[in-house]
């Protein structure tokens, strides 16, 4: 049995813009919530900064995940609870490939990942918690979309702001990324203005 819920649109253009160049560090200095703890990049350097469509696949059934990607829509980040499943991959070349053509900007994934030099290769933002080559199935067992998750210890819901970079990811509610945002981007200019004094600027 498949539940698929409507997508949530709770990033605005607004944070986007707020956020563009704000770091996960720098959000650690605010809160100690929504860090998602194991997350690993599949390559360095890399950016990731969207609208969270969550999906829930149950261990080797990864049928949701095609669901998920028939109401994607640009800038959309895909977040995968694998149920537990720290063994098979259910992301790889050829979804990364979709995902481009939609304009998904990235992908989390509470399981492994899978080509990771085809992806490397094409620059698309995948975090996982490791790289396997056993994979799931398309079996259309059951799945959920767009209901609320959980990944790497953090509740996930349809329409967080999701923000990554070479540190790892950070989840933060719309209703409270304003305010961090704010804190963080003031934190972060006193640091460059810091950075100056000491004759120093960081390579982009």
């Amino acid at each position: 049995m498949f539940r698929i819920q409507p997508r949530v649109q709770g990033v605005t253009p607004e944070l986007l813009e707020l956020y563009k160049d704000i770091s996960p560090s720098t959000i650690g200095h605010m809160t100690d919530f929504g860090f998602l703890h194991g997350a690993q990049p599949l390559f360095r350097p890399i950016r990731l900064l969207g609208n969270a469509v969550t999906i829930r696949t149950p261990h080797i059934d990864s049928s949701a995940i095609t669901k998920a990607m028939e109401l994607v829509q640009p800038g959309d980040v895909l977040v995968i609870d694998m149920s537990g499943d720290e063994q098979r991959a259910c992301w790889g070349e050829f979804r990364t490939y979709a995902a481009i053509a939609k304009k998904v900007a990235g992908v989390i994934v509470s399981g492994c990942a899978a080509d990771v030099r085809a992806i490397t290769g094409l620059g698309f933002p995948v975090y996982s918690k490791g790289i396997s080559a056993l994979t799931t199935r398309t079996l259309k067992l059951e799945g959920e979309v767009n209901t609320p998750v959980s990944v790497f210890g953090v509740s996930i819901q349809p329409g967080d702001l999701i923000v990554g970079d070479d540190d790892g990811v950070f989840v933060i509610n719309p209703s409270e990324a304003t305010e961090i945002g704010l804190k963080a981007l003031e934190k972060q200019q006193k640091e460059e203005q810091r950075r100056k004094e000491y004759g120093y600027v960081l390579p982009i």
